[in-house]
């Protein structure tokens, strides 16, 4: 009876993967050569040279496993274990094949495609069944496991599902107001900056971060307005600015909201 023999399995192989923030957002293929150990395509994974060529083990009748007496302080106890002799394979090669010397595999290279979804982060393992190390003599190939490595974006930041995004305008870009293009996962985006913005507001834009790897929505795209104060003027800006200071409009009498907003800032960046 073959009934003890052990079914082998493969060896897992773990590689990683680097995604940019485009391929994040759309999900993507991907095709990868592995090396890996591979049935030997002279003798099928047998091991042997021919299928003569392999015998019954003579110590385990073939089980795969030998029961040894042992005696204990309780008497004489019985225990099964994996044949010595066959390594638990309950056969043995007499003539090994050349090319793979016995062991049924051999290293070669495979090419593999697979599918990432979209959504996924840094570190996140995917699994792809059966594409691992092949197993001596017919037994269950092992998995090949794709190690998620996410490529910084230059101006994106990730927070989970949201992107967040650092916009730097002037002066009086904030003061009149103004229509500015920002980077966003599909492209340039178009956003109006309202007259008298401070420095800080969050513009939270619904939909335009990235979706959820379970399927449940898609994140937003938070842009953080902050405003560039200049660091040299020429004497005629100054005389502007020494101008601008008397007036009443320019001088710091901060609303309820804009309190607020410094609260909120805050927490932003707790």
């Amino acid at each position: 009876s073959s009934r003890g023999q052990r079914v082998a399995r493969g060896s897992d192989i773990r590689i990683r993967v680097k995604l940019s923030l485009a391929e994040i957002a759309h999900g993507v293929e991907k095709r990868v050569k592995i090396n890996k150990m591979m049935v030997c395509p002279d003798c099928h994974g047998r091991g042997a040279a021919s299928e003569a060529d392999i015998k019954t083990c003579e110590h385990c009748k073939g089980t795969g496993v030998v029961t040894k007496l042992q005696q204990t302080i309780l008497g004489q106890m019985q225990t099964t274990q994996p044949c010595p002799y066959c390594n638990g394979e309950g056969r043995r090669v007499v003539v090994p094949c050349k090319k793979c010397g016995g062991s049924g595999l051999v290293k070669d290279s495979e090419e593999i495609s697979f599918k990432i979804p979209a959504g996924v982060s840094d570190g996140m393992q995917l699994t792809i069944q059966g594409k691992g190390n092949a197993a001596r003599h017919g037994g269950v190939n092992g998995d090949l496991l794709v190690v998620i490595e996410e490529e910084p974006d230059p101006q994106l930041e990730r927070d989970g599902d949201d992107l967040i995004y650092s916009l730097f305008i002037s002066i009086p870009q904030a003061v009149n107001g103004c229509q500015v293009e920002i980077p966003a996962v599909d492209g340039k985006l178009k956003i109006k900056i309202e007259p008298g913005t401070q420095p800080g507001k969050v513009l939270r834009l619904r939909g335009k971060g990235l979706p959820s790897v379970n399927g449940y929505g898609t994140g937003d795209l938070l842009v953080f307005v902050q405003v560039w104060i200049p660091k040299k003027l020429d004497k005629a800006e100054k005389e502007m600015m020494t101008k601008l200071e008397s007036s009443e409009n320019f001088k710091a009498n901060p609303s309820q909201d804009d309190k607020n907003l410094f609260e909120r800032v805050k927490q932003f960046f707790s």
